[in-house]
């Protein structure tokens, strides 16, 4: 059995606008463990996004608990929760999020020179990260001179370079076609399967979501399914 990569109990998020609560979360709790392939589906305003957010230690809930990979995250403050982010989590966004004038392997690079990573260390494991997502042979390529899937996969070798804990991956295919949001969903569970990588995907679109192990579906603050593929 695969040890726990992160416990999440009795979490809540109010939002206050004026003197009006808006519960985002009403005591959600689950357990997903290292390796696993899990997505989060939900309609708008159904908590997925918040959970995301709190997953990614982007906020902190208002009550509740989140263990990471053995620490408890809920309630640290913004400085530590930067660490974290840092050290433990990669981010996949629907939005490549690619500087423009940098090539490919510098983009990849970017988050092992914020920790001070030696450059022909950040060159090689950047170079090897590409080469995973099957750009190995764009390292000079910029964003403009890249298709959107390209740019994605870009985008994913930036997030696994620092061999992070667990993988998010918010609507990664949301401004993809078809064709090319398969390749990248392969590519994804490939990463899953061959590093044991704990990925958590955001879609809202049921084939993608069938690409994992597990989906949790939200619904109006709450975990209302949990099932397995």
């Amino acid at each position: 059995m695969e040890p726990t990569m992160i416990a999440i109990n009795d979490m809540q998020k109010i939002y206050r606008m004026g003197d009006v609560e808006v519960p985002a979360l009403r005591g959600v709790s689950f357990t997903i463990n290292r390796g696993e392939f899990v997505a989060v589906m939900g309609p708008s305003g159904s908590g997925k996004s918040t959970l995301m957010n709190m997953i990614g230690c982007l906020d902190t809930p208002t009550s509740g608990s989140y263990i990471l990979d053995g620490a408890e995250v809920a309630t640290l403050n913004g400085t530590d929760l930067a660490l974290v982010r840092a050290r433990k989590l990669g981010f996949v966004f629907q939005q490549y999020m690619l500087l423009p004038r940098q090539n490919a392997l510098r983009q990849v690079e970017m988050p092992l020179i914020y920790r001070g990573v030696p450059t022909a260390e950040r060159h090689r494991r950047a170079e090897t990260a590409l080469r995973i997502v099957g750009m190995g042979q764009r390292l000079a390529h910029k964003p403009n001179e890249l298709s959107g899937g390209q740019q994605q996969r870009v985008a994913i070798a930036r997030a696994m370079v620092g061999s992070p804990a667990v993988l998010l991956a918010d609507e990664p295919t949301g401004a993809l076609d078809t064709r090319t949001s398969e390749e990248i969903m392969l590519i994804l569970t490939r990463l899953n399967r061959e590093q044991n990588l704990t990925i958590v995907l955001v879609t809202h679109e049921p084939e993608i979501a069938a690409y994992a192990q597990r989906i949790l579906t939200m619904r109006d603050g709450l975990l209302v399914e949990d099932r397995r593929n």
